[in-house]
């Protein structure tokens, strides 16, 4: 017998007693006439569980210590006329819980519109935060006025059509997304993220950059294919760095640049519907979910900081189980990879990694919105430039020779490279042999006559 059942059992023992001047505590059930509690009697009995008989005292141990009795205890005391008594401790709260600390980090994320718990915790575990979720599911809704006002619903489209599906590593879908940076100075900008996501199994790629120019296009696709594979087609938009225009079919006219990438990388291009982004709806929702999950209430020192912090964020969710598969994930990346093909480096794909940068009279370079320095010699030619991580390395056109090494601080200054004013020393001939050969130079001779009056020199001449 356990629970309920142990203290019913007790109750019966005397029954008069207890439908007369019981009184009930959140400790026991005191009998006040007999002078001992239930608790006593029960101490008396034993509990059987399976073949082995142990004896009650433990159990009743815990019963005597516990703060609320089971419901069904409860209940049964209730129907015997039992009263229940105010414990001592009610309504106290303790001054300091797990929480304490961390309040003003939690406040800020709810007032920047943050309202997901796993990601109130997974901020809040950073700073070391110990507490479990729940405490900040039950924060969240007692300050729900720090929460702005929600925006306004779109009204409905109608059907979107049907949803398809590919095979393990057939498709990635791609997009742009777009956030405004506030910096420390107060102005605001705007910085691009790129995302990947494959179709079948989710896995997704995110990066960012100062702009969505065809050249950071095609730097977050390299870097994708070599954190993703290779697969046989990307689904995208019509965007301007992709597609130009279609024809009177409707097939498209790619843009140049993009269709030689294609050909260079070994992938085909499918485009969405006019108008119809959802085709893409996988993307779309990275997208969002990037900006409502990693980006909310987020704070970075630079864009190669925040790339860092981007990388580490997509390890965590490639390895999370997602329901919507169905199985776990690493079966999914599993099969994918089976399909899709490795990205081998070559000099073609080296050349979309470094893209092309005019260097100016006075021998800087601009990338990303900052001015690079290299040797002045060089002023006036073509360069390419690659940053791979906080390092931008500057390269003659032919990438044969490396012009410069920076350090991007990403302040709004110019950054200075060794010598960049030094111009290259020249060969010289020296003498084999003693020189003896001695000539003799005079000083030159003024042909201006009109000066001829200021000369004093000349007029102490003549007094002498």
């Amino acid at each position: 017998m356990k629970g309920a059942a142990l203290w019913a059992y007790a109750a019966l023992i005397d029954a008069d007693t207890l439908k007369s001047d019981a009184v009930y505590t959140t400790d026991a059930l005191i009998m006040p006439g007999r002078g001992r509690s239930i608790i006593d009697a029960m101490g008396q009995l034993s509990i059987t569980q399976g073949d082995v008989s142990a004896p009650i005292e433990p159990m009743l141990c815990a019963r005597a210590v516990r703060t609320i009795p089971p419901q069904g205890t409860a209940r049964l005391a209730f129907i015997m006329g039992a009263e229940d008594t105010e414990h001592a401790a009610k309504g106290r709260k303790a001054s300091t819980t797990l929480l304490s600390g961390y309040t003003g980090i939690l406040d800020g994320l709810l007032k920047n519109g943050v309202t997901n718990s796993a990601v109130c915790l997974s901020r809040l575990r950073a700073n070391g935060y110990t507490g479990s979720q729940t405490t900040i599911k039950n924060y969240i809704l007692a300050h729900q006025h720090l929460i702005p006002p929600a925006r306004y619903a779109v009204a409905p489209q109608g059907n979107r059509g049907r949803r398809y599906t590919t095979g393990p590593g057939d498709a990635f879908q791609m997009d742009w997304g777009f956030t405004k940076v506030q910096s420390f100075t107060g102005e605001e900008y705007s910085v691009a993220c790129f995302a990947m996501v494959c179709h079948h199994c989710g896995e997704r790629y995110v990066e960012f950059f100062p702009n969505a120019k065809q050249e950071n296009l095609f730097i977050g696709m390299l870097h994708g294919f070599r954190y993703m594979g290779v697969p046989q087609y990307i689904l995208t938009d019509n965007m301007k760095s992709v597609v130009i225009r279609r024809d009177q079919d409707g097939h498209p006219l790619w843009q140049k640049d993009y269709e030689q990438f294609m050909r260079t990388v070994g992938f085909q291009t499918k485009l969405c519907k006019p108008r119809h982004p959802f085709t893409k709806g996988k993307v779309e929702r990275l997208v969002r979910f990037v900006k409502d999950n990693f980006l909310a209430g987020r704070s970075f020192w630079n864009v190669t900081d925040l790339n860092l912090s981007a990388l580490d964020w997509c390890d965590e969710q490639n390895t999370t189980f997602h329901r919507g598969l169905g199985i776990p994930q690493d079966i999914h990346r599993e099969r994918c990879g089976s399909v899709v093909t490795k990205l081998n480096d070559s000099p073609e794909l080296l050349l979309y990694l470094c893209p092309e940068r005019r260097i100016s009279f006075d021998g800087f370079v601009n990338y990303e919105g900052r001015r690079f320095g290299v040797p002045y010699a060089y002023g006036g030619k073509t360069a390419r430039v690659m940053r791979n991580g906080s390092c931008l390395y500057i390269y003659s056109a032919d990438m044969a020779r490396l012009l410069a090494t920076h350090e991007v601080t990403w302040a709004y200054q110019d950054s200075f490279c060794a010598n960049q004013y030094a111009f290259p020393e020249q060969p010289e001939e020296f003498p084999s042999m003693p020189v003896k050969t001695v000539i003799r130079q005079l000083p030159q001779t003024s042909t201006d006559l009109s000066f001829e009056k200021f000369n004093f020199t000349k007029e102490d001449d003549e007094d002498d």
